[in-house]
């Protein structure tokens, strides 16, 4: 059975594996080789990569056919607590790189514990969620997974990794594949989407959405969609108007508030009546969405305050430039304008290998690291981008489909965390490549030169990979 074990092997995830290794080094290769050609050096970064590649070989030898499954489960509290000792740590002592202080520099190498923090987390989930009677229902239960996401995230902010940080947030879907409510998902969407409204346009704008919002879920709840729809529409238009009402000649004199003061008026006035109707109301839905109500006045008069005394400059003015409250192509939104302009002119099948004016010349920041996107889009066009997001889409659905048929739950657990951190990272760095997020740093899983990011990732599959196999023999 030892003999033709390796033909039990997901052959498509670990091919996929290899081919965006091998088509990553081709690229750091282009983004960084210099007029003289190939050259051996430790300084190249394409040298470097052929060492990260050869060691990521090894280490999946090594799992696959060396390491038993079984120590996975049994290592997961230890290995999940020095982590976090390590991203306390590195935020001290580590070496600071672009304003993040995440690296241990050991002589020419760095290591980022971030990386390999994903794989600590997601072996703990697996262990815990995948325990007999494991239940998001029961609050001892959620309380433990809340605080195994929030002791890495938050001392990868402490680092000051944004981009690291958010990529815990895709652990959500493994836990609402095992039983978590939906509704979280959606507070978060919605704590987004009120976010932006009231920074792009007002906190009045967002409010009145937010009381449009309140009047449809509560038609649907009685089971009047319509009148209520038309009755909230209604309201909500006569609200958006008020302050322009109230500027009239006619009652300008009896208007002694200005449009800030009546917005304070107005939600406080609803914020008292609704906490009421949620203090004697005793059906839990409408009391919910009471609560939802008061929530997002909670979310929408604090984005000044989160916006202003929270973030950094440079963070601020990403996420202006980003959403379009400021024009900056030559500061913060550089790297973006020039990333757009290296994708753009790849056409549709790009400029050929080591044929990108917008590469070789280093128009791009970073480009071989966060951005490398962009050069795969100016060397091999559109159909090289299409190609790379084909790829990673077979990977991700290839490791939820794989990981639904296990019939051990840590092992399934396990598969899912695996797509989930595959998922954040591409949907992060390409949106960020292309100017739909703002640049917040962080690597495209096998594709972005450094060594930290392809080994986490490289253990993260052929860990599962191993669990899958081991799943297969016993068939």
């Amino acid at each position: 059975m030892e003999d033709t074990s390796y033909k039990k092997i997901d052959w498509v995830i670990a091919g996929i594996w290899l081919v965006l290794v091998i088509f990553g080094w081709m690229n750091i290769y282009a983004s960084s080789v210099s007029e003289e050609g190939f050259v051996f050096s430790l300084k190249e970064k394409y040298v470097m990569d052929l060492i990260w590649v050869a060691t990521a070989l090894t280490l999946g030898f090594l799992i696959l056919f060396v390491i038993p499954s079984s120590l996975y489960p049994t290592i997961a509290w230890p290995f999940y607590g020095l982590m976090v000792l390590l991203l306390v740590a590195v935020a001290f002592v580590g070496v600071e790189v672009n304003g993040s202080k995440s690296w241990f520099a050991i002589g020419p190498f760095r290591l980022q514990p971030a990386e390999f923090s994903k794989i600590a987390t997601s072996l703990l989930l697996a262990q815990l969620m995948s325990k007999y009677g494991f239940s998001f229902s029961k609050f001892r239960d959620a309380l433990r997974i809340a605080v195994v996401l929030a002791l890495p995230m938050l001392a990868i902010l402490l680092e000051k990794e944004t981009g690291s940080a958010l990529v815990y947030l895709g652990y959500l879907l493994v836990c609402y594949r095992e039983g978590m409510t939906g509704w979280l998902l959606v507070i978060g969407l919605l704590v987004i989407l009120f976010f932006i409204l009231t920074l792009v346009c007002s906190p009045f704008v967002a409010v009145l959405v937010l009381l449009g919002m309140t009047g449809v879920a509560f038609g649907f709840y009685i089971r009047k969609p319509l009148l209520y729809g038309i009755l909230t529409a209604v309201a909500v238009t006569l609200l958006a108007f008020l302050p322009r009402l109230l500027q009239l000649d006619a009652l300008a004199p009896l208007n002694r508030f200005d449009p800030a003061t009546w917005l304070a008026l107005l939600t406080g006035t609803a914020a008292v009546v609704l906490a009421l109707v949620f203090w004697f109301q005793r059906r839990r839905p409408l009391r919910n969405l009471m609560l939802g109500f008061l929530l997002g006045l909670l979310v929408i008069f604090s984005v000044e305050m989160v916006f202003t005394k929270v973030l950094k400059d440079h963070q601020r003015a990403r996420i202006e430039v980003l959403l379009g409250i400021k024009e900056d192509p030559m500061g913060v939104g550089y790297n973006v304008h020039q990333s757009l302009v290296a994708i753009g002119s790849g056409g549709l099948t790009g400029k050929g290998f080591l044929g990108g004016t917008q590469t070789r010349f280093d128009f791009v920041p970073e480009q071989s690291t966060d951005f490398i996107f962009c050069t795969i889009g100016e060397e091999w066009g559109l159909v090289g981008t299409l190609a790379v997001l084909a790829a990673y889409l077979t990977l991700i659905l290839r490791l939820i489909a794989s990981a639904e048929k296990q019939r051990d739950h840590f092992a399934r657990i396990y598969g899912w965390c695996v797509a989930a951190c595959l998922l954040m990272h591409v949907l992060i760095n390409i949106c960020m490549t292309i100017g739909l997020m703002p640049v917040i740093g962080i690597p495209l899983p096998m594709l972005s030169y450094g060594g930290s990011s392809l080994w986490a990732f490289s253990i993260l599959l052929f860990i599962y990979l191993r669990l899958d196999l081991d799943q297969k023999k016993y068939q």
